[in-house]
C-alpha cells in the first residue's frame, strides 16, 4: 500500500478488485509489523499494521479558556493543556509508522434529542447549569458541527486521520466509531487525551468490553480530577483492562524500523 496519508489510506484494504469481468473478493493480506513496548504492569510488542491512536476530547469546550469547561464552569483547564505538545508528537510518529490517528470529539445533536434525563439532568444539574445543547460562551455547548465540538486549534491534525463525534463519556455509543476500526481491522487502540477519569476511562472500557486491546499513555491523558483518581484509573486499567505506557517508550516503538508495505 502506498505510504500516503489521503482520507482513504487506511481503508484500502478492503476494498474489492476488477479485472476485466472479474471481481475478486479477496483482499491484500496484511504484514504483521511487531514493535517491542515498555509498558506496565508488562512489557509488550504492538503489531502496528493492527494498532490505532486514539485522540479523546481534545476540543474547545473542554480545553479552550473560552470554552464551556473554563469559562462556564470554572475549570481550571492549564494543566490540560500541558498535554498537547505530547499527544501531538504522538500522532507525528504514528503518521510516519502508517499507524492511523482517530480524533474522537463529543458532538452531540443541536436538539439533544437522543440524549437520555442521566446524562442531560447529570451535566446540567436538573437544569440549574447550562449544559449540552445549551447556549454557552461561544455557541451551543459541545454540538457537532460548532466551535465547542471542534478540535483545539493547537491539537494538529493531517489529511488523513480520521475525526468521529461521539454522544456519550463513551466513543462506542451509538456512531460510527466500531464500524471503521473494524474496517481498519484494528485490535489494539493506544489512548491519549482529557478526562482520563471520564471519556478516556469509558471509551477504552466500553472498547475491551468490544474485544479491542488497550494502552494507555500516561502522560498524554489528563483530568482536573485529585490525583488519586488518577492513581486509581491507572490501576485499574493495569490490573483488569489493559496497559500502561509514556510517550517517550511509545515513540520508540514507533519509530522502530518496520519493513515496507507491498
Amino acid at each position: 500500500m502506498p505510504n500516503d496519508l489521503s482520507e482513504t489510506a487506511h481503508l484500502r484494504r478492503d476494498r474489492w478488485s476488477q479485472d476485466g469481468d472479474s471481481v475478486s473478493l479477496v483482499r491484500p493480506e496484511r504484514r504483521q509489523r511487531p514493535a517491542p513496548l515498555r509498558a506496565l504492569p508488562q512489557a509488550l510488542t504492538l503489531d502496528l499494521s493492527r494498532t490505532a491512536l486514539m485522540v479523546i476530547d481534545m476540543q474547545n469546550d473542554f480545553l479552550h479558556p473560552d470554552g464551556w469547561f473554563a469559562a462556564d464552569r470554572g475549570a481550571d483547564v492549564a494543566p490540560l493543556l500541558t498535554l498537547v505538545p505530547a499527544i501531538n508528537t504522538l500522532c507525528a510518529w504514528a503518521r510516519a509508522a502508517r499507524v492511523p490517528v482517530i480524533h474522537v470529539n463529543w458532538g452531540i445533536r443541536a436538539d439533544a434529542a437522543n440524549l437520555p434525563a442521566n446524562v442531560l439532568d447529570k451535566a446540567s444539574a436538573c437544569g440549574t447549569q447550562r449544559a449540552y445543547g445549551d447556549d454557552g460562551p461561544n455557541g451551543p455547548v459541545l454540538v457537532e458541527g460548532g466551535w465547542g465540538a471542534d478540535s483545539l486549534d493547537t491539537i494538529e491534525t493531517a489529511p488523513g486521520d480520521l475525526h468521529v463525534s461521539k454522544h456519550r463519556l463513551s466513543g462506542f455509543r451509538d456512531n460510527a466509531l466500531d464500524q471503521i476500526l473494524r474496517r481498519l481491522d484494528v485490535t489494539t487502540l493506544i489512548y491519549t487525551g482529557v478526562n482520563l477519569d471520564r471519556c478516556v476511562f469509558a471509551t477504552m472500557a466500553d472498547g475491551c468490553f468490544q474485544g479491542f486491546d488497550a494502552v494507555i499513555v500516561e502522560d498524554a491523558c489528563g483530568t482536573p480530577s485529585p490525583p488519586h483518581v488518577t492513581d486509581a484509573i491507572l490501576y485499574i486499567t493495569r490490573m483488569l483492562y489493559g496497559f500502561t505506557t509514556t510517550t517517550d517508550a511509545l515513540a520508540r516503538a514507533f519509530s522502530s524500523p518496520q519493513p515496507k508495505e507491498t
